[in-house]
């Protein structure tokens, strides 16, 4: 369903309507398919800016930084986008020092899902694709020799249990072990 509106295409001069796509409401030219003529419903709403960052200069072209939010959150950007396409992003990965165990080269980075959730990843993706759900730990399977843990929150505190998912057992605590001795 299409509402008409007063305004002209800048293209072809036919009437701009309202259309409601996947993303929400736009203005649509009346001519189409013939003319594709589209924008967004609200002027500015992808990148608009919060705040410009004195004293920050951009590393490609030495204009001032800003502060911007984007349809992915928050980011830093040049103040002369769109003549230098500067880009910085806020929530930098944090670097485990737990190796990689399917590789062994790379190192397990933080990541964020789309859906905002928290993983950790190879920093050698593509060329590895291992991931975790839960914190990695540096340390061995008391089982199985696996050479990596994953902490779990439960009721009762953090846990340890092994990260392949053949095993997945819980690790002893080290006092349990000097009971059992």
């Amino acid at each position: 369903m299409s509402k008409s509106t007063a305004e002209c295409c800048p293209e072809c001069g036919g009437e701009l309507v309202i259309r409601n796509g996947a993303h929400g409401p736009f203005f649509g030219c009346s001519a189409y398919p013939e003319c594709d003529y589209i924008r967004p419903l609200k002027a500015g709403t992808d990148g608009h800016l919060i705040k410009v960052l004195d004293g920050q200069l951009c590393p490609q072209c030495g204009g001032t930084l800003v502060l911007r939010q984007g349809r992915y959150g928050m980011f830093i950007g040049c103040g002369n986008f769109p003549e230098c396409e500067y880009i910085a992003s806020i929530d930098s990965p944090d670097e485990t020092t737990v190796a990689c165990p399917q590789c062994h080269d790379g190192k397990l980075l933080q990541r964020k899902s789309r859906f905002g959730k928290v993983f950790y990843a190879c920093n050698r993706y593509p060329a590895c694709q291992f991931s975790l759900n839960s914190k990695p730990v540096a340390g061995e399977c008391q089982y199985c020799g696996y050479p990596l843990l994953v902490e779990k929150r439960t009721s009762t505190g953090v846990r340890l249990s092994c990260a392949s998912k053949a095993c997945a057992k819980r690790q002893k605590e080290q006092n349990e072990n000097n009971d059992e001795s």
